[in-house]
């Protein structure tokens, strides 16, 4: 069952309560500065580093407290590294949307989460759009977001020198839009004029990863958002819309989605890509 926002409360930094203030009153929820005794489980936390989601767990039956921080960042950690060490277009992702020197894309994620796999086309050169509806994910992204166009900022400022790997962010922001909305409401709505020649899904799954990491953010993820029940209908939008694909990513040993068959499959070690090709991919 998923998580109403009226449950999290936001923990604020006094620098940054200011900020922290405005997206509480959006969300409606609460905004304290310092931790109460009685401390929920599950907490934004607005600080300096930005928006993050913290959630402890008490495990086994010496009550053990794990925790998990959930933040969106496209500046350092895993994406850096994907963005310079990922394999390129010649990556199952890459490959999936039809993306190669030839054909630059505009994709749609319509279930963008945290916005990494949008990311990484990005900064392989597609235009991409994310679309997410659930407020509190998509308060993730957009502080994510938001602090990429700072780094990318910076990077303009300092194009005569320093490290050749990040004088790409300005141009990878350029290829970005993010909007908060549903995907299928985005579609039935036109997509505000601007047709996608790739439509990407990748409804909320449990996840296989053998992290300890991951395993517990996809839990803290799963009970906050809950599944995609709706993920049939939106592929079903999706077949109508996009020019040439529409692609879904799903654990490797999963059922199709909606029980329809792709025009063909992309497999990696925990997940695949279901391809449904509509029309032929120009070079």
């Amino acid at each position: 069952m998923a998580v109403t926002e009226s449950e999290l409360v936001l923990l604020a930094c006094p620098e940054w309560r200011y900020p922290a203030q405005a997206l509480a009153k959006r969300l409606v929820i609460a905004c304290l500065q310092t931790p109460s005794d009685i401390f929920p489980p599950r907490y934004l936390l607005y600080d300096n580093a930005g928006l993050a989601l913290i959630e402890h767990r008490t495990i086994g039956r010496k009550g053990a407290v794990s925790s998990s921080r959930i933040r969106c960042d496209f500046v350092s950690g895993a994406a850096r590294h994907r963005r310079r060490y990922g394999g390129g277009t010649g990556q199952a992702l890459a490959r999936a949307v039809g993306l190669s020197s030839g054909f630059k894309p505009l994709v749609a994620d319509l279930t963008a989460g945290l916005g990494r796999d949008g990311f990484v086309l990005a900064s392989l050169g597609a235009r991409v759009i994310w679309l997410e509806r659930h407020p509190i994910v998509a308060a993730l992204l957009a502080d994510g977001l938001d602090r990429l166009r700072t780094a990318a900022a910076f990077d303009r400022q300092s194009r005569d020198g320093g490290d050749q790997h990040e004088h790409v962010l300005a141009e990878i922001v350029a290829r970005l839009s993010f909007y908060e909305q549903d995907g299928r409401a985005w579609l039935e709505d036109g997509c505000r004029r601007d047709t996608p020649d790739v439509i990407y899904l990748d409804p909320m799954f449990p996840g296989r990863d053998k992290s300890a990491a991951v395993k517990k953010e996809m839990a803290a993820f799963q009970e906050l958002v809950g599944g995609d029940d709706d993920a049939g209908k939106l592929l079903d939008a999706a077949l109508k819309v996009a020019r040439y694909r529409v692609v879904v990513k799903r654990p490797r040993g999963a059922l199709f989605l909606a029980e329809r068959k792709p025009t063909f499959t992309l497999e990696g070690k925990t997940t695949r890509f279901d391809v449904y090709s509509l029309a032929k991919i120009p070079r």
